[in-house]
């Protein structure tokens, strides 16, 4: 059961992903322009649910897989989960940054800062589909950091067509 929990999905569906980055976005932004340090917290338990165990545990991952996705009139679009799961490992760092400046150091202003370079990424995933954490994840790949097993779709993209779609 708790392998199972602590799982992420492989492949994601692209909308969904994007989805909760617009989510991202719109948490990061209601952070800054209300001035309110606490919500960096839910920001990055997001962020560290969603890299644990994908929508799961992520109450803005379910949102968008359960309500939101399902209503919209998009076909799914399959994509290899590891490079989404290594972006929300980045998404961890910056958030996880964020909320020790905001609530543990009284650092707002450097919290916000941070918060507003994950608004520019987030922003990029969830408007253009530019996933800059999975770009870094494909050089590193190219590059031997990341073995070829991690993700045998990233390398062979026939695989991509041919596997079911799960949500991000």
């Amino acid at each position: 059961m708790a392998e199972r929990l602590f799982s992420f999905p492989n492949p994601v569906n692209e909308v969904s992903a994007r989805l909760v980055a617009g989510g991202v976005v719109i948490l990061s932004l209601a952070t800054i322009a209300f001035d309110l340090p606490w919500l960096t917290v839910v920001i990055a338990y997001g962020f560290i649910a969603r890299v644990l165990a994908g929508p799961t545990l992520s109450p803005l991952g379910q949102l968008v897989t359960k309500v939101i996705t399902p209503r919209l009139p998009l076909a799914e679009r399959p994509v290899p989960g590891p490079p989404k799961r290594f972006a929300q490992a980045i998404g961890v760092v910056f958030s996880v940054a964020a909320a020790v400046l905001a609530v543990g150091l009284d650092e707002t202003t450097a919290a916000y800062i941070v918060l507003g370079v994950l608004v520019v990424f987030a922003t990029l995933e969830s408007v253009f589909s530019f996933c800059a954490g999975c770009k870094v994840f494909a050089l590193l790949m190219r590059v031997g950091v990341i073995p070829p097993e991690v993700c045998e779709a990233c390398n062979d993209i026939s695989l991509r067509r041919t596997t079911a779609p799960h949500a991000a």
